[in-house]
């Protein structure tokens, strides 16, 4: 019985050793950079994903004068942007609800109007609420005397669904500042117009980028 259960507890262990098990059969342990490309594979490269898109800014004229990154991030989507040969001062900056720039174009809602890159339509979320709330308001921009600007805001009203519809989208600034739609009272008792609720009185577009992924 002896001699039975020894060579049983032999042949075991033999086993064991020739399927890597017994004192070598623990998986080797990771190390702290596998940890990291493991946690950052699961949650698809982590903070805000892999994903990007992009517009690449065009004056009327068809000459390239910035660019514009969306960035999928946890409070929402976070807005690149930075441009060179504009006019000096502060510009609105907003995303418009289709995917199209063209110069000298007429208005999808209303054919007589013509213009700038009215191609791209109102403000992305415009028939939604009053401007301001639009997913498609975004901070103004700042351009310095030497014609450059950046900014770069993380937007939790704005996602890369809306940006990507079937229409798709596009990155606009205009020629003037943006006032939100934000008239005191002492000067409009009525409350702001309905071009301020729409634009907020930002004047031209000046700029255009189709939004592509």
């Amino acid at each position: 019985m002896r001699r039975t259960a020894a060579a049983s507890l032999l042949s075991t262990c033999a086993l064991a050793l020739l399927a890597g098990c017994g004192g070598g059969g623990e998986e080797p342990a990771a190390t702290p950079q596998q940890d990291t490309a493991a946690a950052a594979g699961a949650s698809g490269g982590g903070g805000g994903g892999g994903d990007e898109l992009t517009a690449t800014l065009m004056d009327p004229s068809g000459t390239e004068v910035g660019t514009v990154t969306f960035s999928e991030a946890d409070e929402g989507t976070k807005v690149s942007v930075e441009v060179d040969g504009l006019p000096p001062g502060f510009h609105a900056f907003h995303v418009h609800a289709i995917g199209v720039c063209e110069p000298d174009s007429a208005s999808p809602t209303d054919p007589t109007m013509t213009g700038d890159f009215l191609s791209a339509g109102g403000h992305l979320g415009a028939g939604a609420a009053s401007h301001g709330e639009h997913e498609g308001d975004l901070p103004s921009l700042y351009v310095s005397a030497s014609g450059t600007g950046s900014l770069t805001a993380v937007m939790g009203g704005l996602n890369f669904a809306d940006l990507t519809d079937d229409d798709g989208s596009a990155a606009m600034v205009h020629a003037g500042r943006d006032n939100f739609a934000n008239i005191p009272e002492r000067y409009a008792p009525g409350g702001p117009d309905d071009m301020t609720k729409n634009t907020g009185d930002a004047g031209g577009r000046i700029a255009c980028g189709v939004v592509k992924g």
